[in-house]
């Protein structure tokens, strides 16, 4: 892989991934929970499903992806559902009392690291925006006369520590700001304002989805 093209592919996925998304999104409110350290599972959650997809389109399913409008469809519809399913059960969530300088060893809350770790693939295996960069974008990073395998590791090793850099930095931001959200109040107002987020973001990937098979 030529070192111009390596440069080109770290600068449009560092503004793919630091741009705000459901991910972000996800990791600050677990950060704010359990604290940074303990959001790691949900960090690489989100990775592995990230280099999930990137398998898919480095074998070639992305092609048919593309050519398959009924798969892609379906594939958004499942992701905005389950957006739309984390934000209201965000709007369910009772008010957390944080602890203001150990948030990561808040007893009220229920820590499963498990449960983080399917949360953040999930979200992230759905990501819209990474949907679409794996399908559309990712295949032409590769060059077919060079090896496949070396290449594939070095693009793929390069997301994952963007990624999880920028995920942590997203879910550090969570746990600083936990003083402010001592209160119940603060709480439910974080709650419902992430719910709402992601209600947003999964009815305008339903949304999307729909008027792209109305045109096709």
């Amino acid at each position: 892989m030529e070192f111009s093209t390596w440069l080109l592919y770290v600068s449009i996925i560092s503004i793919l991934i630091f741009s705000p998304g459901p991910s972000a999104l996800l990791c600050v409110s677990d950060g704010l929970k359990f604290g940074n350290k303990r959001t790691i599972p949900t960090i690489l959650g989100g990775a592995v499903a990230a280099l999930v997809l990137m398998t898919i389109s480095a074998v070639g399913l992305g092609a048919i992806l593309v050519t398959s409008e009924t798969l892609f469809f379906i594939i958004k519809i499942v992701g905005a559902l389950y957006l739309i399913y984390l934000g209201w059960s965000s709007w369910k969530d009772d008010a957390i009392k944080v602890e203001v300088n150990a948030p990561s060893e808040n007893k009220s809350v229920n820590y499963s690291w498990t449960l983080l770790l399917r949360k953040g693939f999930l979200v992230g295996i759905s990501n819209p925006k990474d949907l679409l960069f794996f399908i559309a974008l990712f295949p032409g990073f590769m060059n077919a006369d060079l090896p496949q395998v070396e290449q594939y590791m070095v693009l793929a090793c390069t997301w994952f520590v963007i990624d999880c850099t920028s995920m942590f930095m997203y879910a550090g931001l969570g746990s600083k700001i936990s003083p402010f959200l001592s209160k119940s109040r603060n709480l439910n107002i974080v709650n419902r304002t992430v719910g709402s987020v992601f209600i947003f973001l999964g009815g305008a990937l339903a949304i999307s989805a729909g008027a792209s098979r109305d045109m096709s």
